[in-house]
């Protein structure tokens, strides 16, 4: 059993990646507002960012008829809101990296789309 628990241990530690840096505050004029995008199975998708308080923010994500809401903390000029990455690339500009798993296989593929301001 020992050595069973040292091995989940070692595993453990092996694959925790270390953070790039703290959390800072960010300029909420980049982030509040709406952003919107498709991805390219022609799916629709949109951002809505709010009350950006420091590093804190409030967002709605929707894509078809998925709505989510979360309280997020920015970091590395992105964020993420379940399996959605939002990622802050310019002023007006983002790249949005989404996990779509098929319920009949359960392969996983990674949508990579981009979002405008608007």
């Amino acid at each position: 059993m020992a050595d069973v628990l040292s091995i989940l241990r070692s595993s453990y530690a092996n694959v925790q990646t270390p953070s790039r840096g703290k959390y800072v505050n960010v300029d909420a004029t980049l982030y509040e507002g709406s952003w919107k995008g498709k991805y390219s199975t022609g799916e629709q998708f949109s951002f809505h960012i709010s009350d950006v308080q420091g590093y804190r923010a409030k967002v709605k994500y929707q894509a078809g008829a998925e709505v989510k809401y979360q309280d997020v903390l920015i970091k590395d000029n992105g964020f993420r809101v379940g399996d959605t990455k939002f990622m802050l690339t310019r002023a007006g500009h983002a790249q949005i990296k989404s996990v779509v798993t098929n319920a009949a296989t359960g392969a996983s593929v990674l949508n990579t789309a981009y979002a405008d301001k608007t």
